[in-house]
């Protein structure tokens, strides 16, 4: 009975967290209308500073190594059957249709994402978050809004920028260690990776950031408990962005390509 109560409880609960994060998803959907007032702007920018450019150093260099590896284990692969120079179809598919959002996503949850949740979170329970609203001002416009705009503008981008990067490494590999010209690479690349794979790919990335966004912020404005309660939402901000945005990848690509 306890066991079943329990179980019950928990499921109540994450009812009322997933309808109070879609509520505070909607609101701040709702502000966009307010992204170029004077306040807002400012926040956008510096919002989109953050998720761009400081988040260049670590993606160039996952995104530049994905593509080698990926270049290097399935050119191994097809150099048994004597089919190396198909190593460029097999990494620009790849890379534009699932590992360059997935892995962009990935590294802007565990970096940005966690930021926002500690930010959030220390000012919630340091009651900045009650101070705005004693001042009218709602937090789901002034703190979520901006980085909502950000995160959905910047993704579709940095996973453009994961793509060069990784299709790039692909053809350092084939180039040095496979015996694959860059031009049989690129040729390969550029005939079988098609409009519709880097349609799909930004599509993910731009709801990749929709995720982070709500569920960082969620998890920040949820925040209590001081200084322990920050840190473990920091912690399940990133678990759940990497499990939903695993989840949403897969139907998604389930929807396009099934």
């Amino acid at each position: 009975m306890r066991s079943a109560q329990r179980t019950g409880g928990q499921v109540l609960q994450l009812l009322h967290d997933t309808g109070h994060a879609l509520f505070m998803l909607v609101e701040a959907t709702l502000f966009i209308r307010n992204v170029f007032g004077k306040r807002s702007r400012g926040e956008v920018i510096t919002q989109l500073f953050i998720t761009g450019i400081k988040s260049l150093a670590v993606i160039t260099v996952v995104a530049l190594f994905t593509g080698m590896i990926l270049a290097l284990q399935t050119g191994l692969e097809l150099r048994r059957y004597g089919q190396e120079v198909y190593i460029g179809s097999a990494v620009a598919v790849s890379v534009i249709r699932e590992m360059g959002p997935f892995m962009t996503g990935l590294i802007i949850a565990a970096s940005v994402g966690s930021a926002i949740a500690a930010q959030l979170g220390t000012m919630a329970v340091s009651e900045e978050i009650a101070a705005l609203e004693v001042m009218s001002i709602n937090p789901n416009r002034f703190l979520v809004m901006p980085r909502l705009v950000a995160l959905a503008v910047m993704m579709p981008i940095l996973t453009v920028y994961t793509n060069i990067l990784g299709i790039l490494g692909g053809a350092i590999v084939g180039e040095t260690q496979l015996g694959v010209s860059v031009q049989a690479y690129m040729d390969n690349a550029t005939e079988f990776a098609t409009n519709k794979d880097l349609y799909v790919g930004l599509l993910k990335a731009f709801i990749f950031g929709i995720i982070i966004t709500t569920v960082s912020c969620h998890q920040g404005l949820m925040t209590t408990e001081g200084a322990v309660g920050v840190g473990q939402a920091t912690r399940r901000s990133v678990i759940l962005s990497f499990l939903i945005i695993l989840i949403v990848g897969y139907m998604i690509t389930r929807l396009f390509y099934i």
